[in-house]
C-alpha cells in the first residue's frame, strides 16, 4: 500500500487478513509524519504489516504480459517544513531499489471534486473545497441538499460517515414533513 493515512492502513491490514504473504506500508515520510491514526499504526504493526518508510516510488515494473512484478523505489530523507507543517521529503540520488510486489494500491489522499463548487455555486464550501454543514443536520445552504462524509470532513472514516448520514436522515425526513405539512396549508 502506497500512503500513510487510515484508507492505506485499513487497506493494508485487509490484504493481510485475506493472506498476503507480505502486506507493506510504503510512504515518503517518516512514521512521525503519517496522518494516519496512532491507533491504526499501532494495529497495522500488531498484526505484521511491513512498514518501508522514507520512501517513495518512482515506476511500477511489469512482466511482458502486463502483470505488476515490482515498484522502483528511492529512498528519501527529510528537509525543511512544507504548508502542511510536516517535514519534506527530498530524494536521495543513487539511492533507487526494486521491491518485489504482485499488487499495489494506492491511497495517497483525497480531495473533493472541484466540479462541485463550479456548478453549484449557491452552496457554500470551505478553503479545502469541503461543503460546509449544519453539523447537527447536515444541511447545506442550498436548500433541500444534505452532505455528510468526506465530501464535509475530508478525508476521515467510515463511521463518522455513517453518523452523518444517520443525523441527515432523520433532517431530511423532518424538512420533508415540514414540507408536506406547508403544501397542506397552501392547497
Amino acid at each position: 500500500m502506497f500512503g500513510g493515512g487510515n484508507t492505506a492502513m485499513d487497506a493494508v491490514r485487509t490484504s493481510k487478513r485475506l493472506g498476503a504473504k507480505n502486506s507493506y506500508i510504503i510512504y515518503r515520510r517518516s512514521e512521525v509524519e503519517m496522518p494516519a491514526r496512532i491507533e491504526e499504526v499501532h494495529h497495522a504493526k500488531e498484526e505484521g504489516i511491513e512498514f518501508i518508510l522514507l520512501s517513495n516510488p518512482l515506476k511500477f515494473i511489469g512482466d511482458e504480459n502486463g502483470w505488476l512484478k515490482g515498484v522502483e523505489l528511492q529512498k528519501m530523507e527529510l528537509g525543511e517544513s512544507d504548508a502542511s507543517g510536516r517535514r519534506r521529503p527530498v530524494p536521495i540520488k543513487g539511492s533507487e531499489y526494486i521491491l518485489d510486489i504482485d499488487m499495489a494500491v494506492v491511497a495517497i489522499g483525497n480531495g473533493s471534486n472541484p466540479i462541485i463548487q463550479k456548478t453549484t455555486p449557491d452552496m457554500q464550501f470551505n478553503k479545502w473545497g469541503n461543503i460546509i454543514v449544519d453539523e447537527a443536520t447536515m444541511k447545506t445552504s442550498k436548500d433541500g441538499v444534505f452532505a455528510g462524509g468526506d465530501i464535509v470532513t475530508g478525508g476521515a472514516t467510515v463511521i463518522l460517515a455513517m453518523g452523518a448520514g444517520r443525523k441527515a436522515a432523520a433532517a431530511i425526513n423532518e424538512y420533508l414533513m415540514n414540507k408536506k405539512e406547508i403544501q397542506k396549508l397552501v392547497e
